[in-house]
């Protein structure tokens, strides 16, 4: 008896060496409709990666829905050659993106493999797709102000670590250039960029020109193109959260710049709407809606012994109209805005920065009470002018019929070179708040 109460008990602590042999089966593609595919016969979850065979060779699918015993699957890559009937393998083992210090320097795609030519990224860890979302009680507030080397963000909307902002401005006015100034000045330990759904000329421009060596060598860029399909370019973004995630946990102060958020609801819509999902705002389906605040809130401060994510999403507002349905709702969950104005870019003020439509959501927590005033002062100057632009421009005011109008023509051409700023040049936080002093004091 004893002797098999023995036994009994060796087994038992063997058991949990012993793994259930995971076995699927393989199915077979039964249509192709626009970007989806449809499979039967298999069994995979949402998010799963399957195997379709072409005639070229495999191509990797990603399950997005289904239909009773019907499997949708997005291509992540150009679908060229699949016949019908093809054999179709959900895939067991999956590897996750690489997380660790090596990816400091390097460009990878949306699945987290290397585009730059410098040999495989080896890292000891890599990251699921599975997001845990973080307790908002757990967060630490946002406190301290985060230096970007920019004039105008950094004097009059101040940007806190673990803030998300976001960069709404028209095709051509100088978003990316004000991304890669960011990316120079900012004082922040890690940087990740997220190029999504860019034109592909544009993506070796700004890791070389933009960007630079300097930036580079404390950068990941995470680079999915417009020529690439709406599921890298979707995972594309995720990729960058989850890279910036992960360095945030190692304590690090993460400066997360994606460009653009847009190109992400974008993505999400041609995916919802290939797999029937009914349009919704303007064509955007619901479910783009409920993945943005999903992927935004990713960022932030984290709880005690992590860092922060500071983050800001482009938006690109089409016609400059800032009532776009994703430019709507990107303003409702974002922490502030910088809104870049077309007027000013071709006038040759740059960066081209709306100081009046421009707000940073916790600037108040962040700053002394005396730049809040400072920054204040000079905004009203600044607003004063442009509201009597049109009687300026044509003679029509009369010197001294308002004391405030007359100190605004005076100091207007001291805060448009305050304002402006060379791509190259990096203006650090208190040599900003020192000048905005000074000119506070000389408009008051």
């Amino acid at each position: 008896m004893a002797a098999q109460t023995e036994l009994e008990r060796r087994l038992e602590q063997r058991s949990q060496y012993i793994r259930p042999a995971r076995l699927q089966s393989s199915g077979r593609l039964t249509r192709v409709v626009g970007l989806t595919f449809e499979a039967i016969g298999c069994s995979a979850g949402i998010g799963s990666l399957c195997a379709v065979e072409t005639a070229g060779g495999e191509v990797l699918a990603e399950v997005v829905g289904f239909s009773g015993d019907i499997l949708f699957l997005m291509p992540a890559d150009d679908a060229h050659g699949v016949i019908p009937g093809a054999r179709v393998r959900p895939l067991i083992d999956q590897v996750g993106i690489p997380l660790g210090i090596e990816l400091l320097g390097r460009v990878i795609d949306g699945a987290g493999n290397p585009l730059d030519g410098l040999g495989p990224i080896n890292t000891q860890r890599h990251g699921t797709r599975q997001h845990k979302k973080m307790n908002p009680l757990a967060r630490r507030p946002v406190r301290e102000p985060l230096d970007v080397g920019v004039t105008a963000i950094n004097a009059l909307m101040t940007v806190g670590k673990g803030q998300r902002m976001g960069l709404f401005a028209g095709s051509g006015v100088g978003k990316s250039v004000l991304l890669g100034m960011m990316t120079r000045g900012s004082t922040a330990d890690v940087i990740v960029v997220g190029l999504i759904g860019e034109r592909g000329r544009e993506v070796k421009e700004f890791i070389e020109d933009i960007l630079g060596e300097q930036g580079r060598k404390r950068s990941v860029v995470v680079a999915a193109p417009a020529d690439q399909s709406p599921l890298m370019r979707l995972r594309g973004c995720e990729t960058a959260a989850q890279i910036a995630e992960y360095f945030r946990d190692q304590g690090l102060n993460v400066l997360l710049l994606m460009d653009s958020l847009t190109r992400y609801a974008m993505a999400q819509r041609e995916i919802a709407l290939a797999i029937g999902e009914p349009p919704a705002t303007k064509g955007y389906p619901p479910s783009v809606f409920a993945r943005l605040p999903a992927l935004v809130e990713r960022a932030g401060n984290g709880g005690d012994g992590q860092g922060s994510i500071t983050a800001f999403y482009t938006v690109l507002t089409e016609g400059d109209d800032l009532q776009d349905p994703i430019a709507d709702s990107a303003r409702a969950i974002l922490d502030g805005h910088v809104v870049l104005s077309r007027r000013l870019a071709e006038s040759g003020h740059y960066p081209a920065i709306d100081i009046e439509s421009s707000v940073s959501r916790v600037m108040p927590q962040v700053v002394t009470p005396e730049h809040l005033q400072h920054a204040m002062a000079v905004k009203q100057v600044y607003s004063t002018y442009q509201q009597n632009r049109d009687l300026i421009s044509i003679g029509a005011y009369s010197k001294g019929s308002d004391p405030r109008v007359d100190k605004a023509i005076q100091m207007l051409p001291l805060v448009e070179k305050f304002l402006q700023q060379g791509m190259l040049d990096i203006a650090p936080f208190d040599d900003c708040v020192a000048v905005l002093g000074q000119l506070a004091n000389r408009a008051g």
